[in-house]
């Protein structure tokens, strides 16, 4: 298996339904993926020697998943209230290196 994280932005073209969390942590679990996540909460960006980049606000939350193959990790998204509140949901590998 493959760990891989999904990054949920802030561009949902409908409201997000909180009550839609539980059952999706429920189907990635049930399907063995589940592997952590959380909400984004704001920060501050920092840098050695010079004016860092501003902080990235698209970003509202992350899921830790396990996966076969990225197509697979992208099939789990299906089911999360981002997704199908039209916003959009990266899919990126976690390498092990």
């Amino acid at each position: 298996m493959t760990d891989y994280i999904l990054l949920m932005h802030e561009d949902a073209t409908s409201p997000v339904s909180d009550d839609a969390w539980g059952p999706y942590f429920e189907q990635l679990s049930a399907a063995g993926a589940f592997a952590g996540g959380s909400a984004i909460g704001g920060g501050e960006a920092v840098r050695k020697h010079l004016v860092p980049a501003a902080v990235t606000t698209q970003l509202g939350g992350f899921i830790r998943v396990t996966a076969q193959s990225l197509e697979a990790a992208k099939a789990l998204v299906v089911g999360n209230p981002v997704y199908e509140a039209g916003g959009t949901v990266e899919v990126r590998h976690l390498p092990k290196d």
